[in-house]
C-alpha cells in the first residue's frame, strides 16, 4: 500500500512539473495557427472571426481598447486569438479580459485572460497567439467584449478596417482599464478590429463552423452599422434555430479577389490557409467571390473558374465541404459593366451551378437580381450603388443557403417568414400602411398549422386582410398576409421596429421563425401648441407639426440671406436673453435643392427682422454649416461664416453676450466645434428664438423642404 502511495505521489509531482514546463514553453514560443482538425466534441469551435489585412501607426501610448463582437455559437468556455500580421515589429499586450457586454463600452464582470499561464503576451511580427481557456458561459448570439491593454508606445495596429462596429479606446496615456466594468474611460471610438482575429468556444451544441470567404459584400459593406446585418450574421441566426447549431465565421475583406491580391489585401488563394483551412472546427466553406475579379480586376471567367477549382481542391484535401455562391449582378456600379464581362459572369455562374466541382451552391445571383433585367440588382435589395445589397439583400443571401447542404447542423426549421417592404414609411396620425408577411416552405416535406402574428410598438394597430393561419404548406409553396398597420397618433417620429413571428408544425414538432423591418414614422401637419408661435415669409404656404419635443416645418422660400429673407419658423417670443444660449438639434432635412437650410434663428422680433438683432445658424442639405448675421440692422443677413461637410443629426448652438453672437455645432451634443463669432450691433434686450427652415428654391421653383427637429431650448 505504501509503495502505491509513493508511486502516486511521484506521478503527481511529475504531472505538476510537466504542466508548469508546458505553460512556460507556451508563454515563450509563438502560438501556431489553430487547425481545422480540432474536430472532437471537446475541441474548439470558432464562433467569431475576422480577416486581418493591414496595419497602421496609431501614434499613441499606454492605451486600452475594448472590442465588442457578436458571437454565433455559444459555449461554456472561451478563448481569443490575436494576430500581428502585416507588421515588422512585435506587439505586447500587457493585460486582456473578456466578458459579456452590458451596453455601450460597459462589460459585466470582465474576466482576466492568460497566455501560457501569464497575464500578457508579446507577439512577434507576422505571428499569432491564442489565450488560455477561460471559463465563461457565452450564450449564442450574445455580445462579447474583448479588452486589450498596450503598455508603452503602441507602434502599430494590425487591423481589419471595415468593422461596421463601434470599437472603444482610451485616450493617449489612458492606461490599463481592461478590468473596468463601466466604460467611462473609453472616450475615443473607431470602427476597425485591432489585433483580434478570432473567438472560439467549447462546451456548446455547435457541431462545427461555417466559414464565409468573400469580399466587401461578405464584409458587410452598405449594411447597417452596429446592427450585425451582414449576410453571415443572418445565416448564423437561421442556424441557431436548428437542433444542433454551428459557428459562422466572416472572412470577408473589402476589395478581395480570387485571382490576384495586393499589399494589405491578399488574394483568396493566398489567404485560404490562414483564414479558412486553419479555423478551429471548420466543416464547410461558402465561397462568395469573383465580382471584383470580373468587374475591375481584369480577370476572365476562365481565370476565376480556375481559381475556384484550386480553392475547392485544397479545401477537399483538408476534409472541408465547399459551397459555391453565384456572382451577383453589378450593372450600374460605376463604369465597370460591359456585355463581355456579363458573359464572363454568366459563364462563372453556370460553372458554380452545374460544374460538378462544388459540393453545393447558393444562388445569390437569383436571390437579388431584377427579374426584368437580370444584369442588375432588384430595387428592393440594392443599397443604391448597384453592387452592395441593403439589409434586405443581405437577408436574401442568407435565405438562399440550403442549411442541410452545409452538413454542420441538424433538424433545421424549413419554413421562413419575411416582411416587405424593406423600409416602410408610416405617417403619424395618417391612414394605415400595407405591410406583407410571406411564409415560404423551403423543406422537402409539407409543414402544417402555419400561424403568423405581428409584433408592434405600444399603441400601434394592425388589421390583416384574410386569415393569418394556413392549414398546410407544400414544399416550395408560400402563404402571404397583408396587414394595414397604423402607428399610434403620438408615435415618435423616426425609426421603429416591426416584427413578425410564425409558428408551424414540422415532422410533428412546433417550430418558429421571425423577421423584422425598420419602419419610419413621419409627421403629418398639425397645430403648434402654445407657447410656441409660427411665422413665415414664403410665397408657398408653410406648414408645421409638433409632437412633444419634436417639431416639423414644411417651408418654401427662395433664399435666407442677402437679397431675400424667405423662411418659415416655429419660435418662442422673448425667449433669447441678452446673455445666454439657444440650442437645437436638426434631425434631418429633405426636399428642394442642396442649399436648403434648417437651424435656429434669433432676433429682437422674428416677425420683423428689420427690428434688429437678427442671426441664423443652419445646417444646409449639402453645403455644411452657415452662420448668417445682420451687421447693419436693416433686416437682411449680410455676413456669412461656415462651410465644411453637411451631417445630420446636427446640434446647433448660438451663444449671445450682448451684441456678440458665437455659433457652435456638434454631431453628438457634447463635443462642440466653434463656427465663428459675429457682432450684431442692433441686438437689444430680450429677443425671440426659434427653429427655422428655408427651401432655397430659387433654382427649384415651388419646391418645399421638410425639416425635422427633436430638441429646442434656451438658457440664460
Amino acid at each position: 500500500m505504501s509503495r502505491r502511495l509513493e508511486h502516486l505521489r511521484g506521478h503527481r509531482r511529475f504531472a505538476v512539473l510537466a504542466t508548469a514546463l508546458a505553460a512556460t514553453v507556451a508563454a515563450l514560443l509563438p502560438v501556431a495557427p489553430v487547425s481545422a482538425a480540432e474536430t472532437s466534441p471537446q475541441g474548439w469551435t470558432g464562433t467569431w472571426a475576422t480577416a486581418q489585412h493591414a496595419a497602421y501607426d496609431p501614434g499613441t501610448s499606454e492605451v486600452t481598447v475594448r472590442i465588442p463582437v457578436r458571437v454565433s455559437a455559444g459555449g461554456s468556455s472561451v478563448r481569443i486569438r490575436l494576430t500581428n500580421d502585416f507588421t515588422t515589429e512585435p506587439v505586447t499586450i500587457g493585460h486582456a479580459t473578456v466578458g459579456l457586454r452590458d451596453g455601450g463600452s460597459a462589460v459585466t464582470k470582465p474576466q482576466k485572460l492568460r497566455f501560457g499561464g501569464k497575464s500578457g503576451v508579446t507577439i512577434a511580427a507576422g505571428e499569432q497567439a491564442a489565450s488560455d481557456q477561460a471559463r465563461l458561459t457565452v450564450p449564442a448570439h450574445s455580445d462579447l467584449v474583448v479588452s486589450l491593454y498596450f503598455p508603452g508606445r503602441l507602434t502599430h495596429i494590425s487591423q481589419h478596417w471595415m468593422g461596421l462596429q463601434t470599437v472603444y479606446w482610451t485616450p493617449d496615456g489612458g492606461g490599463d482599464h481592461v478590468s473596468d466594468a463601466d466604460g467611462d474611460a473609453f472616450t475615443k471610438t473607431d470602427s476597425t478590429f485591432p489585433f483580434l482575429t478570432g473567438v472560439d468556444v467549447q462546451g456548446g451544441n455547435a457541431a462545427g463552423s461555417v466559414v464565409a470567404l468573400g469580399d466587401s459584400i461578405t464584409d458587410g459593406a452598405a449594411s447597417t452599422s452596429n446592427a450585425n446585418r451582414r449576410w453571415p450574421d443572418y445565416l448564423a441566426g437561421r442556424l441557431s434555430a436548428c437542433s444542433s447549431t454551428a459557428g459562422v465565421l466572416n472572412e470577408g475583406i473589402s476589395g478581395n479577389r480570387i485571382t490576384a491580391g495586393v499589399d494589405g489585401n491578399p488574394s483568396a488563394l493566398d489567404r485560404l490557409e490562414r483564414d479558412v483551412l486553419s479555423q478551429p472546427g471548420a466543416r464547410t466553406v461558402i465561397l462568395f467571390e469573383g465580382v471584383n475579379d470580373l468587374s475591375w480586376g481584369g480577370a476572365t471567367g476562365d481565370q476565376v473558374i480556375d481559381g475556384m477549382k484550386e480553392i475547392v481542391r485544397r479545401a477537399h484535401e483538408r476534409g472541408l465541404r465547399v459551397i459555391g455562391a453565384t456572382v451577383v449582378p453589378y450593372r450600374g456600379w460605376g463604369d465597370w459593366w460591359t456585355e463581355a464581362k456579363e458573359a464572363d459572369r454568366q459563364k462563372v455562374n453556370m460553372f458554380v451551378r452545374d460544374g460538378g466541382v462544388f459540393d453545393g451552391y447558393a444562388d445569390f445571383d437569383k436571390a437579388v437580381r431584377d427579374p426584368d433585367d437580370p444584369t442588375r440588382y432588384g430595387a428592393a435589395f440594392d443599397s443604391g450603388d448597384h453592387l452592395h445589397p441593403n439589409d434586405t439583400g443581405m437577408k436574401a443571401f442568407a435565405d438562399a443557403v440550403d442549411l442541410a447542404g452545409l452538413r454542420v447542423a441538424r433538424d433545421c426549421p424549413s419554413a421562413r417568414v419575411r416582411l416587405t417592404p424593406y423600409r416602410p414609411t408610416l405617417q403619424a396620425g395618417g391612414e394605415g400602411t400595407e405591410i406583407t408577411s410571406t411564409v415560404t416552405n423551403t423543406g422537402p416535406r409539407a409543414v402544417t398549422q402555419v400561424s403568423t402574428r405581428l409584433d408592434l410598438p405600444d399603441g400601434w394597430s394592425a388589421e390583416p386582410v384574410g386569415s393569418t393561419q394556413t392549414r398546410s404548406l407544400a414544399p416550395g409553396d408560400s402563404a402571404t398576409v397583408t396587414w394595414t398597420v397604423t402607428p399610434a397618433a403620438d408615435a415618435v417620429w423616426g425609426t421603429h421596429e416591426i416584427g413578425v413571428r410564425t409558428s408551424f408544425v414540422q415532422d410533428g414538432r412546433t417550430r418558429r421563425d421571425s423577421d423584422s423591418v425598420d419602419a419610419t414614422v413621419t409627421p403629418a401637419p398639425s397645430e403648434v401648441r402654445a407657447p410656441y408661435l409660427t411665422t413665415a415669409t414664403t410665397t408657398e404656404a408653410a406648414q408645421y407639426a409638433q409632437n412633444g419635443d419634436q417639431f416639423a416645418i414644411w417651408a418654401g422660400g427662395q433664399d435666407l440671406s442677402g437679397w431675400k429673407d424667405e423662411k418659415a419658423a416655429v419660435y418662442l417670443a422673448d425667449a433669447a436673453p441678452p446673455s445666454g444660449t439657444v440650442t437645437a438639434r436638426v434631425v434631418g432635412q429633405t426636399g428642394s435643392g442642396p442649399s436648403a437650410k434648417a437651424g435656429i434663428a434669433v432676433a429682437n422680433d422674428l416677425t420683423k427682422p428689420e427690428a434688429g438683432g437678427y442671426a441664423v445658424l443652419t445646417m444646409s442639405a449639402q453645403y455644411g454649416l452657415e452662420f448668417l448675421t445682420d451687421s447693419d440692422g436693416d433686416g437682411k443677413l449680410d455676413t456669412w461664416a461656415g462651410g465644411g461637410s453637411s451631417y445630420h443629426p446636427a446640434w446647433l448652438k448660438l451663444v449671445r453676450d450682448g451684441t456678440a453672437y458665437t455659433a457652435y455645432a456638434s454631431s453628438d451634443g457634447t463635443a462642440w466645434q466653434q463656427v465663428a463669432t459675429a457682432t450684431v450691433p442692433s441686438a437689444s434686450g430680450t429677443g425671440d428664438a426659434g427653429l427655422v427652415a428655408s427651401a432655397v428654391n430659387l433654382n427649384y421653383p415651388g419646391q418645399i423642404t421638410t425639416a425635422l427637429f427633436d430638441s429646442f431650448s434656451t438658457h440664460a
